[in-house]
């Protein structure tokens, strides 16, 4: 996920970008609101964290700004303010969360996690890539006419992918957003996961669209189709 975090603070935004980067995730930084504002407008941004007290433009000011070309783009507050009507005043202005400085890192991921979540049940009930269809109500998926019988954690790894073809995802960046608990880091539970998965969506030997790409993770191609 593309996390921009618009903080002007060097020692938070170097705890943001060491832990968010140790969970998979890519991080892009603003130390000033006007920078952030544009970059959240124009940028691949999947979640923006943002503090208050900015200059050029306070926080409540790039909120506006966002929410005029973005309405759907999840932000999450972070801010040293405590009181009350600052907590209504972002909220009202269009935050989804809020969060008073300073803060538990692990509250941080479950919240980021819970905007996540409520993002994606924002989104349409199924998802297409090439020839494999998804439908997120009915949890049942397909490649071309043939219906795949899928686990519930294969079924979240393919939507996972699903949701980001063509792009190179590292297996931090899947265990996260798949199985979002602490994990070792030597697990293998990716690999043996998108070996089950490759075997259903491509049983017989046929092409996969799972491709590994070496030392970096995986990828969903969605150009390779299903042969016959």
């Amino acid at each position: 996920m593309n996390i921009l975090a618009i903080e002007d603070e060097p020692a938070i935004l170097r705890m943001l970008e060491r832990g968010l980067s140790a969970r998979g995730h890519q991080i892009l930084t603003a130390e000033s609101g006007e920078v952030g504002a544009l970059m959240a407008e124009d940028q691949a941004i999947d979640l923006v964290l943002l503090d208050i007290s900015l200059p050029e433009l306070d926080g409540h000011a790039v909120l506006a700004r966002i929410r005029a070309r973005r309405p759907s783009l999840p932000v999450l507050m972070l801010t040293a303010r405590d009181d009350l009507d600052n907590k209504v005043r972002a909220l009202d202005a269009g935050a989804d969360d809020y969060l008073t400085k300073p803060f538990a890192f692990e509250e941080l991921l479950a919240r980021i996690r819970a905007l996540t979540r409520r993002a994606d049940q924002q989104q349409a009930s199924q998802l297409e890539a090439g020839d494999l269809r998804l439908d997120l109500l009915s949890r049942r998926a397909w490649r071309g006419e043939r219906s795949i019988d899928l686990s519930s954690r294969e079924f979240a790894l393919l939507e996972y992918f699903m949701r980001h073809p063509d792009q190179v995802l590292s297996r931090d960046q899947i265990l996260f957003a798949v199985w979002e608990y602490d994990y070792e880091p030597a697990s293998n539970v990716v690999d043996v996961y998108v070996r089950y998965l490759r075997r259903k969506v491509s049983p017989s030997g046929e092409p996969s669209p799972i491709n590994t790409v070496r030392g970096a993770g995986y990828r969903l191609d969605p150009s390779v189709v299903e042969s016959g």
